[in-house]
């Protein structure tokens, strides 16, 4: 006989407890066991039971739960469940971590990482290829646009796999904070009704409400030519801007600019010419709006950097040359303020477009929810990748299947408030679509492919390849661990399998952007998770918080910090049993707050702190 000490830990939300009775057994190597015992877990509770079994089970394998209920089906959510056996023996942890509901009959094994090929007890093997069956069921494959990568197939969230929906305090911010932002926008509206708007100091009507206080910067500077050209460096979308190795073809000097010409020329030679050209919005159509036209400009933009390091704009072209107009007219600093400011206000409203569309709805959202699927359905629970990124893809289905019946669906939001709303929006995500390479992902590529490495004031730059750098030795550490040699890389058949998920389903074929079909080498490996990582978490932070800035309600709401807010790498969640995984994660973290350190003591220096990339500020997951 032998007396074992079994803790139940419940999750600490809204309806995490059930009324209903939970039944328990204990299975090792030599045998199974049911344990005498009825639960009823409360909320945010740790239960702890010491029950005698009469014979030696062995070392531990699974804990199996059934929940019974009789009229009622009240769903549990199981955190984690730990077992110590006779004698001095270790712990056994059993991740749950999801969801009990109905009758049926739940396995849990033993939470220590394996690989399909580790597995020398067969028990283990049959139920990872069991669970990937079952969800591969339940995840499917969707085709929302044609063109656009792969979503989950749910219309609406509520036909989601319940392990992917909000909880229940999430879902009631979530709710909430749209219908306060819809009544801030309805006040607003009452509030300017009856007046008109002459001078640009008449937008101070609506700049009330949620605001921070780089918008109260913003709000004060915005016709300033430095905030102007600092916000291609650090702002909302640092993603455009790259140095130029060549005057654009498309800029058509009209004659009498040959000193402009001279000028660009010298900046070109120097090193210090950039540009952000908006050429994707090309030929978009642009949106009808309550019966009214809506206009769409796809500008090109060419700064100088000056030797203290501030981006400067020396010229803007509002549309590329076409036959009705072969030398589109060019806009200057030195021409009326005014018509400048014009100019300007045409380039942020196309890099509103981008912003929104390529780099935070693409290149963020739809490529995490793309890892998200194909992580569910063909890497097991028991599976070492599984467990490093299953934290970072929580809440990521729901929210980006909001998005699409809310947000970007046929009289949304888009629709209903945006220029490229009404269609334009898709086509737009198309072209973005065939631009998205591997390289683009990264932050080591992208900024070295774009010339962007070693300036000074590039902050997203300089604190992006910071974190990717952190980022890559967390994922060096779990990967070494399980994966000794290469050819364990290229042996693992479930990680193959993943991998040619994403880019031949998920991203529809995008080998030839760069993307692998699989992976030969330990090395291939960590670079591909470090991209899913940081597309996840870092890079979506520093796209998706600049909203916050913006004095629009829906995105401020998009924009700012959730309640529940679960910061990089902090996760409460202990996936990882052994050791030497902990260790790896809690250096992870440690690294973190050693950035977070040094990217305060930086800000302290400056006039415009850049806090973006924070990582006490970064979601672990794509959440909003």
């Amino acid at each position: 006989m032998g007396r074992y000490r079994i803790r139940v830990a419940t999750g600490a939300w809204l309806f995490a407890g059930s009324h209903n009775s939970v039944q328990l057994w204990l299975v090792g190597a030599c045998g199974e066991a049911e344990l005498q015992l009825q639960l009823r877990p409360a909320r945010g509770q740790e239960e702890e039971f010491d029950r005698d079994v009469p014979k030696d089970l062995g070392p531990l394998q699974f804990v199996k739960l059934r929940k019974h209920h009789s009229l009622v089906d009240d769903a549990w959510f199981c955190d984690l469940i730990t077992v110590r056996g006779p004698g001095a023996c270790e712990e056994a942890a059993f991740p749950c971590y999801r969801w009990v509901q109905g009758q049926g009959e739940l396995s849990l094994p033993e939470g220590t990482a394996r690989l399909a090929g580790d597995n020398a007890l067969d028990v283990f093997q049959k139920h990872r290829e069991k669970e990937l069956k079952e969800r591969q069921k339940l995840y499917c494959w969707d085709t929302w646009k044609e063109g656009l990568p792969l979503t989950i197939a749910a219309g609406c969230q509520d036909d989601l796999p319940p392990n992917m929906r909000f909880h229940e305090d999430k879902r009631l911010d979530f709710e909430w904070a749209l219908k306060a932002g819809a009544l801030e926008m309805v006040l607003k509206r009452v509030y300017t009704l009856l007046s008109s708007w002459n001078r640009p100091e008449d937008f101070d009507q609506i700049f009330w409400g949620q605001k921070s206080a780089l918008a109260e910067k913003v709000h004060q500077c915005w016709r300033d030519d430095e905030l102007f050209g600092y916000q291609f460096l650090n702002g909302a979308n640092p993603m455009l801007l790259r140095r130029s190795t060549s005057l654009p073809c498309r800029l058509v000097l009209p004659p009498g600019l040959e000193a402009l010409g001279a000028q660009l020329e010298r900046e070109l030679q120097n090193g210090s010419l950039f540009e952000a050209d908006f050429i994707l919005l090309d030929g978009i159509p642009a949106n009808v709006i309550r019966g009214e036209k809506q206009y769409l400009a796809a500008p090109l933009v060419l700064l100088r950097m000056t030797p203290n390091g501030k981006l400067l704009p020396v010229v803007i072209q509002i549309q590329p040359p076409s036959p009705s107009t072969p030398t589109p007219q060019l806009f200057l600093p030195s021409d009326p303020p005014f018509a400048w400011l014009l100019a300007k206000a045409w380039v942020r409203n196309a890099d509103f477009q981008l912003h929104q569309l390529q780099y935070h709805l693409l290149n963020t959202h739809l490529v995490a929810e793309v890892i998200a699927v194909a992580t569910m359905r063909r890497l097991p629970g028991l599976h070492p990748v599984f467990k490093l990124l299953i934290p970072h893809i929580r809440y990521t289905m729901e929210i980006n299947t909001r998005a699409r019946s809310q947000l970007i669906s046929e009289g949304g939001i888009f629709d209903k408030a945006v220029s490229t709303g009404g269609g334009g929006h898709v086509q737009l995500l198309r072209r973005a679509m065939a631009q998205l390479t591997y390289r683009s992902l990264c932050p080591p590529d992208d900024l070295a492919d774009r010339g962007l490495l070693g300036i000074p004031s590039a902050l997203y730059a300089h604190d992006a390849l910071r974190l990717w750098g952190i980022t890559a030795r967390y994922v060096e550490g779990i990967v070494h661990l399980f994966y000794h040699r290469d050819d364990i890389v290229r042996g693992d058949p479930e990680l193959q399998a993943w991998c040619q998920e994403i880019t031949e389903v998920g991203l529809c074929q995008a080998q030839d952007r760069g993307f692998p079909v699989s992976f030969q080498s330990r090395k291939q490996l960590c670079h591909f998770l470090t991209m899913c990582v940081f597309t996840c978490t870092a890079q979506h932070g520093a796209i998706n918080q600049g909203q916050a800035c913006l004095q629009m309600t829906i995105t401020w709401h998009l924009g700012r910090r959730q309640p529940d807010m679960v910061p990089l790498g902090h996760h409460k969640e202990k996936y990882f049993s052994s050791p030497k995984a902990k260790a790896v994660l809690n250096q992870f973290q440690t690294d973190l707050e050693s950035l977070e350190r040094e990217i305060t003591a930086r800000n302290e220096q400056l006039d415009l702190p850049y806090d973006y990339l924070k990582p006490s500020r970064i979601e672990n997951s794509v959440t909003i």
